[in-house]
């Protein structure tokens, strides 16, 4: 039997982890703004089934490969770079230009395959498999515990961040403010990008 405390512990660790700012959350705000909460909602069910599928790997033994050969790592922290500084300047201009409906937002394969080029998300799946996972528990009830928990903290917890950039939408119309949140968006991804490096 799963400890309660365990599993608040779980909980408030992917709450933290969910919620705060990283490149998942720069991106679905940008989308929130850009497109709208509706249209950004496959983005916000491919983050959780991404991590769902990596803490799964993660608990079947793909940490202990990062740990045997970090090289891998370092190669994910520069992909992850590269595609943040993209996304930074594909930014600038979108939403000052969003009556053109130049883009499209992210689908759900593309959200959820981002995560295993996200550092972050190695990070959270490696931490809840090592830190968390129920020991006196059978293997299979210890990863379903650790796996299928985080879809229900993740996606309410992503969701603020889309739900703030479409807000930000429907209040802005002023094209000299939306010019000034692109900039700020795309400042925070390229922070985000070199943090990931540096880190």
């Amino acid at each position: 039997m799963i400890e309660f405390k365990l599993f608040f512990a779980l909980i408030s660790y992917y709450f933290v982890m969910f919620v705060t700012p990283g490149p998942n959350n720069a991106m679905l705000t940008a989308s929130g703004i850009k497109f709208g909460f509706k249209k950004t909602l496959p983005h916000l069910f491919g983050i959780p089934f991404g991590h769902v599928i990596q803490i799964t790997l993660v608990c079947f033994g793909l940490g202990n490969l990062f740990q045997k050969y970090p090289i891998i790592q370092f190669y994910l922290k520069w992909l992850c770079f590269v595609y943040l500084i993209y996304l930074g300047w594909k930014i600038l201009g979108s939403f000052s230009n969003n009556q053109k409906e130049t883009g499209r937002p992210l689908r759900f394969y593309e959200a959820a395959l981002f995560q295993f080029i996200n550092p972050k998300a190695w990070v959270v799946a490696l931490t809840a498999a090592t830190a968390f996972f129920p020991s006196k528990e059978s293997f299979i009830t210890a990863t379903l515990f650790i796996s299928i928990t985080a879809p229900f903290v993740c996606f309410p917890s992503t969701c603020l961040w889309a739900f703030f950039g479409s807000s930000i939408r429907l209040i802005i119309k002023n094209t000299r403010i939306k010019k000034t949140i692109e900039y700020l968006l795309a400042l925070l991804l390229v922070i985000t990008a070199v943090i990931i490096v540096i880190g």
